[in-house]
């Protein structure tokens, strides 16, 4: 009885390690340059016409920067349309819009009666235009100038479906988990360059800033949360390149409200787990490419809360046999009441403060598939409070 119950406790634990440390640890080191050479526009071709989409409710504080930022672009702005989708936005966002329009003419104002969530707005905005690439971004997200070049210069290369761009978080201040998320969304985006590199795909291109052909876009069903990962993974069944451009630069605010990020990441969550068992098919080919990065980037992560709960349960199980497993039990059960005591004592040391943001996001994925098992029938969302 104790070698399975060691067996288990093993396995669990070693897929933790792999999906958190072995697997970044290999897309890091070993491919820090692409297999692959890709065709790319120079500045002198004729470029492509693109259509930049923003859905956004309530977005006052950001939207005309955001606005102003694409309309910088050193790409030629002729050929730069931008729709904004106002999900019945309640606050100044559309008169903001309406105001810019005055001096950016190729700027489109589409508004909402009623809350109907970014899917929809997203899936109705894709069919106004017959743009050849489009540009999928949120409200916070600023572009640099060479931002829509970036993201563009792939698409002379056939095979290339998508291309993901290089959100660098920013935040005012290191307060609530501002800080510890800047630094994991720094790793995401170092392990997507790996992946590109490797394998000629991003297993989930962000939402925030993403170039995708008109050709290859998926309508997402409306109940959908996670709709750029729904994308992503529609482009890469249909086996087109999936590219990450750590060139293609642009912000994005990290809000430092710890409760407000937890109920996002939730909400995220649970979309995770619609789309593994959507695209479950794919978890049948794990030596391929597309296979292995779903199980070792995403899938083993979404389930590591499953695992933290085994190897806790293993832990105490195997104590009767040897008190090694006693310490483990307690050295576990402390790191579950971390996010508690962090809240409690306001960590100063960035390594308890790591430790307590892993489990509370982990407390997050488990949340989040318990709203997955009772039915998800919206993906209408409320914005976490901007910092700006």
């Amino acid at each position: 009885m104790f070698s399975v119950l060691l067996v288990i406790f093993c396995i669990a634990v070693l897929l933790i390690l792999h999906t958190y440390l072995f697997y970044p640890l290999l897309m890091i080191t070993l491919f820090k340059r692409s297999k692959t050479a890709i065709r790319e526009f120079g500045h002198n071709d004729e470029l492509p016409q693109v259509a930049v989409l923003v859905a956004a409710y309530n977005e006052e504080k950001v939207i005309a920067e955001k606005i102003i930022s694409v309309f910088s672009s050193t790409y030629p702005l002729n050929k730069i349309k931008v729709y904004v989708g106002s999900d019945a936005s309640t606050d100044n966002t559309d008169a903001i819009v309406e105001d810019l329009k005055k001096k950016y003419a190729r700027l489109e104002l589409v508004k909402f009666a009623g809350r109907v969530g970014k899917i929809n707005i997203v899936n109705q905005l894709q069919s106004l235009g017959d743009e050849h690439l489009l540009i999928m971004t949120d409200a916070n997200v600023i572009f640099r100038p060479e931002t829509i070049f970036e993201l563009v210069k792939s698409f002379r290369d056939e095979r290339v479906g998508m291309v993901a761009g290089n959100i660098v978080k920013e935040s005012l201040s290191n307060e609530g988990i501002a800080y510890q998320e800047k630094k994991y969304m720094s790793l995401e985006n170092r392990i997507k360059l790996g992946e590109s590199n490797a394998f000629n795909l991003v297993m989930g291109a962000e939402g925030g800033c993403y170039a995708i052909r008109n050709s290859q876009f998926s309508k997402v069903p409306s109940n959908f949360i996670v709709d750029d990962f729904f994308i992503t993974l529609q482009t890469l069944q249909r086996q087109k390149f999936v590219l990450f451009n750590n060139k293609a630069l642009c912000v994005e605010d990290v809000p430092s409200d710890t409760s407000g990020e937890y109920r996002r990441k939730v909400r995220i969550s649970s979309g995770n787990f619609q789309n593994l068992f959507f695209f479950k098919r794919l978890l049948l080919t794990p030596w391929r490419s597309v296979g292995f990065a779903f199980w070792s980037h995403k899938v083993l992560r979404w389930l590591t809360p499953f695992f933290l709960i085994l190897s806790l349960l293993m832990s105490l199980c195997m104590v009767p046999y040897n008190t090694l497993f006693l310490a483990l039990f307690l050295v576990q059960f402390v790191g579950l009441i971390f996010p508690a005591l962090n809240y409690l004592f306001r960590f100063e040391n960035r390594l308890l403060k790591f430790i307590s943001h892993f489990y509370l996001m982990n407390f997050a994925l488990l949340e989040g598939f318990i709203k997955f098992t009772k039915g998800i029938k919206s993906s209408v969302w409320q914005p976490v409070k901007r910092n700006v």
